[in-house]
């Protein structure tokens, strides 16, 4: 019996996949994609071009020197630099362990409707803006730090340098708990998702060779998860290191560096908000935007490093 011979697709001519939508598919795609590298560019260039007079005049010394005075027109963002990554590190060192605990107690441990309900309340907190959270600091957590937090931590610890000097309330300790705070749900949020995608069959091959619950989640399920609970920290961190409101409002505005979590301080958003509206001198402004510039290129090498962190954990775990 002769079969019949199958016909050869002929491809479609450019106004075929046109009406089809191929093309205009791709031409919608392709422009979102290319518009993300066109407003970076454009973002790095306007950065970089105005603050020309500003990398003319100090260059690298920018980023090395303390002094920070309008008035004898010298400026340097190590104070700053300083500010930014130290609050942003003691935000994390707060906030992931609490995090992540609660994640990890949302997704496996709870009932599911406190999960859900709870899981809908950290979601509310996430969208409260930074400025509420700047006014609760100042009415509940400064009073209560000046009045009994750092006082106890000087008392107990305080032979140690980071826990010496006036206690104002206001300062590094101050910036970094608020920005704890505030990165404390998206870290929740992202992690439980990332736990509860790791398939139940994780979960009940270790409970079938005899693990506990708690072992079961902590060795079969949390390794599992890793990437979203790594990429949960690292989008803490971004919040932590732009964050702007909040900090200026609790942090001091001193652009001072101390090993003193006591002390005031400031940081390169803060310091951008408080002084860019009342800059005068065209070297003073160019400053400010250069401390923007080294903000941004901060926030890349940091998620660059971030992202091959990630890079190299996956490859451990596909090795054999």
């Amino acid at each position: 019996m002769a079969t019949a011979a199958i016909p050869i697709a002929k491809p479609r001519s450019f106004l075929g996949r046109l009406i089809g939508g191929d093309e205009i598919a791709f031409a919608i795609t392709w422009t979102a994609s290319a518009s993300i590298l066109l407003v970076t560019v454009m973002l790095v260039w306007q950065l970089w071009s105005r603050s020309s007079l500003a990398r003319a005049k100090f260059g690298l010394d920018f980023l090395v020197s303390r002094t920070w005075d309008p008035v004898a027109v010298q400026f340097g963002a190590l104070p700053f630099i300083y500010g930014t990554l130290l609050t942003a590190v003691l935000a994390l060192l707060i906030s992931v362990p609490l995090g992540v605990g609660a994640a990890i107690f949302l997704s496996e441990m709870a009932p599911r409707r406190l999960s859900d309900i709870a899981s809908f309340l950290v979601e509310l907190l996430a969208a409260v803006p930074s400025v509420i959270y700047g006014l609760l600091a100042i009415f509940t957590l400064i009073p209560l730090l000046r009045t009994y937090g750092e006082p106890f931590l000087h008392n107990t610890l305080g032979f140690l340098p980071f826990f010496q000097g006036p206690m104002y309330g206001v300062g590094y300790l101050a910036a970094g708990l608020i920005l704890a705070i505030m990165t404390f749900p998206f870290i929740i949020s992202i992690s439980r998702e990332a736990l509860m995608d790791v398939p139940n069959d994780q979960r009940e091959a270790a409970l079938a060779l005899g693990a506990t619950k708690w072992e079961a989640t902590w060795q079969a399920v949390v390794p599992f998860a890793r990437l979203g609970i790594l990429g949960s920290v690292f989008l803490g961190l971004a919040r932590a290191l732009g964050e702007t409101m909040a900090v200026t409002m609790v942090i001091g505005n001193t652009p001072t560096i101390s090993a003193s979590l006591f002390s005031p301080g400031s940081t390169i958003a803060a310091s951008i908000a408080n002084e860019f509206a009342e800059a005068s001198g065209d070297v003073y402004l160019a400053s400010l935007i250069l401390l923007g510039l080294v903000l941004f290129l901060l926030t890349i090498v940091i998620n660059g490093l971030a992202r091959l962190l990630i890079l190299a954990t996956t490859k451990k775990g596909t090795s054999v």
